[in-house]
């Protein structure tokens, strides 16, 4: 049996790419998921001959994908549209380098969403989802907001410093859908969604696709870009009512725990070591469960750690530097990963962190996950 702490550091991202993020009415999740995988491919300039291994998310049929591409791998995974699928599927595909499933893996999602007019909720939502047909996800995060609230007091002007600073980092990102600054003023005087969220707290949806390429650590320094190593990882579910709903009474504090803490240890490193932290943000109160939940702070305390702009590049812990869901697009987790890489190869420009050395990706969702990145 192997011990996780075995696969530290054993696969390594070679390549990464995305399209533009915007509205294509015009191309199809096919054609968009094709952009990227060129990209990617352009980025670590790997064979693709050489690629065998294919994973998809949101994207419809496998076999088209890879007849599309022109790749015939040995190992195919098909995953569900969700974002949680984003941690699960960087973490399957590196299992499956690691156990020789596979050499080279391609990891493709796409989102078409924005051209098609996709809804996340209403009829579009699995009824099986929500027992009390409650389908909204931004109502629920609402709902587990108002709760935190109410336990320990948090404001909404706590809760725009989120918004405002994944905001600034869009601004220092020229391919960000949203980089117009925004203040806390600006927060709290936009339009109600569901109260106490208003628009400023809600992802954008939008057509885009994003690329990743992974293979084992000893293979990845023959390509272009120096490999970004994945140190560690965990996971942890939470299949009760209230969770698959979305809308977790504990704020999933104890599945974030312990999928931050088998990351820690498998990679060796605590919270402290963090540079910047890629953090889930589909509505901005995930970002304060995540910090409670990862011992970034302790519980109840989120809303007095990001004051004064302690997630802005150059404060505290910079987060979601390229802009996140809130203001970069929707590509529900998977372009928080590629930009975790970016950071840690140093190209990310105006918006770099200095000396950035260990970047740490986390999702808040029932299927809660985190991953830590090195420097190779």
């Amino acid at each position: 049996m192997v011990h996780l702490h075995e696969l530290k550091n054993k696969v390594a991202v070679i390549g990464v790419g995305n399209t533009r993020y915007g509205n294509f009415p015009e191309t199809d999740d096919y054609g968009l998921a094709a952009q990227a995988f060129r990209a990617a491919v352009d980025d670590c300039g790997i064979d693709k001959n050489r690629i065998d291994g294919l994973l998809v998310s949101r994207i419809p049929y496998y076999a088209r994908m890879g007849e599309i591409l022109g790749l015939n791998p040995r190992w195919t995974i098909t995953l569900p549209a969700h974002g949680r699928m984003s941690g699960m599927g960087v973490i399957e595909a590196a299992a499956a380098i690691a156990a020789g499933l596979c050499n080279y893996a391609v990891l493709l999602y796409a989102n078409i969403g924005r051209s098609r007019r996709v809804n996340y909720g209403g009829d579009e939502a699995p009824g099986t989802w929500d027992p009390w047909g409650f389908t909204s996800p931004g109502a629920a995060h609402a709902l587990a907001f108002r709760r935190h609230m109410e336990l320990y007091g948090t404001t909404t002007r706590q809760l725009a410093e989120v918004s405002v600073a994944i905001r600034y980092h869009a601004g220092l990102n020229p391919d960000a859908v949203m980089r117009t600054p925004i203040t806390i003023e600006d927060h709290e005087n936009a339009r109600f969604i569901t109260a106490p969220l208003r628009l400023l707290d809600y992802c954008l949806i939008n057509d885009g696709a994003v690329c990743l390429i992974l293979t084992s650590r000893d293979r990845a320094k023959d390509f272009k870009k120096p490999p970004v190593l994945i140190s560690g990882f965990g996971g942890q579910d939470t299949y009760s009512p209230s969770s698959i709903a979305n809308f977790d009474i504990d704020f999933w504090h104890p599945a974030l725990s312990a999928a931050g803490r088998q990351a820690y240890e498998m990679a060796g490193v605590t919270h402290t070591d963090v540079d910047a932290l890629m953090c889930y943000d589909n509505f901005s109160p995930t970002v304060l469960f995540s910090l409670e939940g990862l011992g970034f702070c302790g519980r109840g305390e989120s809303g007095g750690f990001v004051a004064d702009g302690a997630l802005r590049l150059g404060n505290r812990l910079p987060v979601n530097t390229d802009g996140g869901h809130l203001s970069n697009a929707y590509m529900q987790g998977w372009a928080l990963n590629v930009e975790a890489v970016r950071q840690l190869r140093g190209d990310c420009g105006a918006r770099q962190v200095p000396d950035c050395e260990v970047v740490q990706y986390v999702q808040a969702t029932p299927c809660t996950r985190s991953i830590i990145y090195t420097r190779g």
